[in-house]
């Protein structure tokens, strides 16, 4: 069975996606910093596949390398999602009152730690019969919205990040995925006091994701709904 390294699994679109990647068959290697969360997420799963949960931090390098791990003990890597992602603070602050702490705290999970986790994957990724980076990154990352100058700007750089990836490794499949705008924790935080229940829920961006594994689509930037390269 093939298996996926899921960063930012206990909710949202990880966990849309590790049920449906589940439901195919796939062993799963679960992240999240929530331990109670993660648990109860593997727990649900193991009746459907195996299932690894490794609770941390992805801007710990010692919880990067249980990751790969406990991939390895699986089997391997097949596919790396990075998901996880630090939004900053809620509200979101103009540049000029950007707190640089935090700034440097956001760039941490959103750039960092994915090359980090990529760069210890790509051994086993190699190995497989067509290694898979996803990358979620957020319209943020190519629209200049104000207040968003710290969320945004790390996402641009995970974007480049990936774009260069791909043309460095040719052989692997990496994607860069625009979900839109979804009915999760994170948008609410991103939105304090506003409603956002029109938004749709994670589980209408899935398919978008699935399609690019069914399709086996070429390394690129891609929306979710629908999942369809960037011109």
């Amino acid at each position: 069975m093939p298996t996926a390294i899921i960063t930012g699994a206990s909710r949202g679109l990880g966990l849309a996606f590790a049920r449906a990647l589940a439901g195919r068959g796939w062993s799963l290697v679960l992240d999240a910093r929530g331990a109670d969360a993660l648990q109860a997420v593997a727990s649900e799963l193991a009746a459907t596949t195996g299932v690894v949960a490794v609770p941390g931090d992805v801007s710990d390098d010692r919880h990067l390398l249980a990751l790969v791990d406990a991939a390895r003990r699986l089997g391997g890597i097949d596919m790396l999602v990075n998901n996880a992602s630090l939004l900053g603070p809620s509200p979101q602050p103009r540049l000029a009152d950007y707190p640089l702490d935090v700034f440097e705290a956001v760039y941490a999970v959103n750039v960092t730690a994915p090359l980090a986790l990529i760069q210890l994957a790509l051994p086993l990724l190699g190995e497989a019969p067509r290694g898979r980076i996803l990358n979620v990154t957020s319209d943020a990352g190519v629209e200049g919205y104000e207040g968003w100058g710290g969320y945004g700007s790390s996402k641009a750089a995970l974007e480049q990040l990936s774009r260069v990836l791909a043309a460095e490794h040719p052989d692997l499949r990496v994607w860069w995925v625009d979900p839109g705008d979804m009915n999760t924790q994170m948008h609410q935080e991103a939105f304090p006091g506003e409603d956002i229940t029109d938004r749709p829920p994670p589980e209408e961006s899935v398919p978008g994701l699935l399609r690019l594994l069914d399709d086996d689509a070429p390394s690129g930037r891609y929306q979710a709904r629908p999942a369809v390269p960037e011109p």
